[in-house]
């Protein structure tokens, strides 16, 4: 294959994913597979009640157990930890924080709260000692349910806050009111997103080893973000920064449940450095349901304006978002960061958003796949079917006569913000094309005249996101405290390979592969002779790791100009060394040559050599071919699509098939076209999960119904259809690359889509809402009760 610096031959391609040979054969690294010799295995002993004070916890027929080395209660920790668990994310100046401790101290205050720990020298040993710990509790009311809590009286999750209710954020563009005085229809929804398991297949997991010398620990994780575990493990247990080693090794998913510093990473340290030998801890799967964060939570009100012919006005968005017991990292945020996207792909001139962040005695919610994004996407994409119904138009046109126009500079939109660039339209009708919409309705129609038991319904899910979280000055600017930048560093070394080190932390995404190919394209070598380097902070110690759509358009970026950097200076060298122009100088197949000339030129990998000897260097120029870059870009992208969903609903049973699945997407240019391909796919099955499957249950007093997988029911391949997918490029003027990213838009466009679907196949008989998950019984239940109803108007 020949390839030329200045047009890109590996970019574009579907180069096969290195990481994959590893992880399939069992040759990859898991944070599990680390003992170290001397390791003690922690367990946490964890609260089987939603709300209790602690008395007195007796652990002496524990510690006399046979291998244990200690038990330890939040008591006894208390002096470990100079601050609790930080939120990293207080999206008002008024939000109420409370207290986290690694162990609860005087009140646990969700089922999974850790009261105590053991360490002993074998991980069956840890186990059976927590059955050995008697703990005396006080049980207090639970809260359970988010409206509820907010109720004058209710019981309180955190007395010394005196409220349930954590925040108010506000955001208001245009005269709401106006629009929706003089609109001639107004339509209301109210949605549910449920709770829901993020459930990668690698549970948690955490070895923290305290080094001979110097006060130092090298500390292995599952998490999607090393550098973040860094600096928060440094503040929480008053240790510096720069004593701490943090490494990622292969990370079996995330899906934002790995984007937080947890107790037990604190705890882990805290007891290393304590005890002076290695400590290990290993989630359960039965762990993962109540100690790991839960995604979604919310109850969204929508309210649209629009004229009788289907043109929006207003939009108006009340959130009550579920924070659980605590606020992680960037719980707060979650419900904040969609506020952006509840106007959607559509063009209309005043909306108001409003959320209420409220504590519950349940799991703390965080970051899902999609986060905020999905939830708004859902929304606006329910309350556009909705709207259609209302008016007896084809919600396909009304869409189509909403949309933004195309558009390739950066544009304001209802929600104030900026999008980067967008062809809806062409995406939109694309995607109808592929699934032949005029000739689904038709069969609609045939179905619904013959009484079919088993109906026909098609579901549309519009959506665009904010990608490349994010810009430093957009993140302060709604509190989040982090920076938006990516670093990379891109070498070439004395025997003419690359090293790219990325402070990005893929868990699964295929950083490897593609940052070798945007590397080989600007270097002119084969991606085989490219090394990606990451997680680890002491080779990367630079970085913002890997969520929000942000891996490719940030760090992806940040790659392609430190490599367009080593680049520049290799042709000023080969310039020097062939007494040439730079101007004058070609560069093909990774040889330099002069322009007009039958000369061998100069290798790329001649190049580097020289720059190494640096014995005949343009003056002033610095030995080795080395670049670095930090980039923070000017705003978010914008992927988008649409996603259309065609179901088969059964009638007498409630039963919902999946009959076709078509989505066009557009991310710009795409690097990789299979990982894309993997990412959607991947993206997609989550969304459908969401909106047929999944829901975390919890019963009055705050007890978890769904804690192992044999209540929580998540889908398998069995259960999902053929995935049809295309795209359209729109490229992003926000980035060199034009590149946007993919991550999450799948779980973003599919659950609007399969439960618009759903209510399309049944709404002729009277069902015109379900909330997710959309399950067999839920829809028979529905269409039995608007059979009553029905039948009782006719009486």
């Amino acid at each position: 294959m020949t390839q030329t610096a200045e047009t890109p031959t590996y970019v574009g391609q579907s180069v096969p994913r290195r990481e994959d040979a590893a992880l399939i054969t069992g040759r990859a690294t898991w944070t599990d597979g680390i003992t170290p010799p001397g390791t003690l295995h922690m367990a946490v002993l964890r609260s089987p009640l939603a709300h209790a004070r602690i008395g007195a916890v007796d652990a002496s027929a524990a510690r006399a157990l046979p291998g244990v080395v200690t038990v330890l209660t939040g008591d006894d920790l208390k002096g470990e930890f100079a601050i609790g668990l930080p939120c990293g994310w207080p999206v008002t100046e008024d939000i109420k924080i409370p207290d986290h401790p690694p162990l609860a101290v005087r009140e646990v205050n969700h089922v999974g709260d850790g009261v105590a720990v053991v360490l002993a020298t074998d991980a069956h040993t840890a186990q059976e000692a927590l059955g050995l710990i008697e703990v005396d509790y006080e049980e207090l009311p639970a809260v359970v349910d988010i409206e509820a809590a907010l109720a004058p009286g209710a019981p309180l999750v955190h007395e010394e806050l005196g409220t349930n209710h954590c925040y108010t954020w506000p955001l208001a563009v245009g005269d709401v009111d106006a629009a929706f005085a003089q609109a001639d229809v107004v339509v209301e929804g109210r949605y549910v997103q449920q709770r829901v398991l993020p459930s990668a297949m690698e549970p948690r997991a955490v070895v923290v080893t305290p080094e001979p010398v110097g006060g130092a620990f090298t500390v292995y994780t599952s998490t999607q973000v090393p550098h973040f575990v860094r600096d928060l493990l440094a503040l929480v247990c008053g240790v510096s920064d720069s004593k701490i080693r943090v490494v990622a090794p292969d990370v079996g998913g995330g899906f934002g449940s790995k984007l937080n510093l947890y107790a037990e990473e604190a705890l882990a340290l805290a007891l290393a450095r304590r005890l002076g030998r290695p400590v290990k801890w290993t989630e359960t799967r039965s762990e993962n349901h109540v100690a790991t964060t839960h995604g979604r939570g919310q109850i969204q009100k929508i309210a649209v304006a629009a004229t009788r012919e289907g043109k929006i006005l207003g939009m108006r968005v009340e959130l009550l978002a579920d924070m659980g017991a605590y606020l992680q990292l960037l719980t707060p945020g979650i419900a904040v960061f969609g506020a952006f996207t509840y106007c959607g792909l559509y063009d209309f001139g005043a909306y108001s958003f409003g959320c209420k962040g409220v504590f519950t005695n349940l799991t703390p919610t965080d970051a899902y796949r999609g986060a905020g994004r999905s939830e708004a996407a859902y929304a606006h994409e329910r309350i556009m079917d909705d709207l259609a119904r209302e008016l007896g138009m084809d919600p396909a046109e009304v869409r189509l006569r909403n949309l933004i126009p195309p558009f390739s500079e950066p544009r304001t939109v209802p929600s104030g913000v900026m999008y980067d660039s967008g062809d809806y339209e062409t995406t939109m009708r694309k995607a109808m094309d592929l699934v032949e919409y005029d000739r689904l309705r038709a069969e609609q129609r045939e179905r619904r005249e013959r009484g079919d038991t088993v109906q026909l319904g098609i579901g549309i899910g519009n959506f665009t996101e904010s990608g490349g979280l994010s810009p430093s000055k957009v993140a302060a600017g709604v509190r989040l405290q982090s920076g938006g930048w990516e670093a990379a560093t891109v070498r070439m070394t004395v025997g003419g390979k690359v090293e790219v080190v990325t402070g990005t932390s893929p868990h699964g995404q295929g950083h490897e592969t593609a940052w070798a190919q945007i590397a080989a394209d600007a270097l002119g070598v084969h991606p085989d002779d490219v090394e990606v380097l990451h997680g680890d902070t002491a080779v990367a110690p630079f970085g913002r790791d890997t969520y929000g759509s942000r891996s490719l358009p940030v760090g992806g970026v940040a790659v392609h100009v430190a490599a367009q950097r080593v680049a520049a200076k290799a042709r000023a060298i080969a310039a020097h060394l062939l007494e040439a122009s730079e101007d004058d100088l070609e560069f093909t197949g990774g040889r330099f040559s002069v322009a007009g000339t039958s000369g061998p030129g100069i290798t790329i990998q001649e190049v580097a050599l020289a720059a190494s000897l640096a014995n005949d260097l343009p003056e002033g120029m610095e030995p080795n071919l080395t670049a670095d870059h930090h980039f923070d870009p000017p705003n978010f992208t914008w992927p988008f699509g649409t996603h259309i969903c065609v179901a088969e609903v059964d009638t007498q049973t409630g039963r919902v098939t999946i009959r076709r699945y078509a989505a066009v997407d557009d991310c710009g240019p795409v690097v990789n076209p299979a990982i894309v391909e993997g990412q959607l796919h991947g993206g997609i099955a989550q969304g459908v999960a969401q909106a047929l499957y999944e829901e975390a249950v919890y019963d009055a007093d705050g007890n978890p119904r769904t804690g192992t997988l044999a209540e929580y029911h998540f889908p398998t391949a069995v259960d999902l259809p053929h995935f049809t997918l295309d795209q359209t490029v729109t490229p992003s003027p926000t980035n060199p690359m034009g590149v946007k990213g993919i991550g999450e838009s799948g779980a973003i466009g599919s659950s609007p889509a399969v439960v618009n679907a759903v209510i399309d196949a049944v709404a002729h008989l009277g069902v015109t809402h379900l909330d997710m998950p959309v399950t067999p019984e839920k829809v028979w239940r529905a269409i039995g009760r608007a059979g009553q109803t029905a039948g009782t108007m006719t009486s």
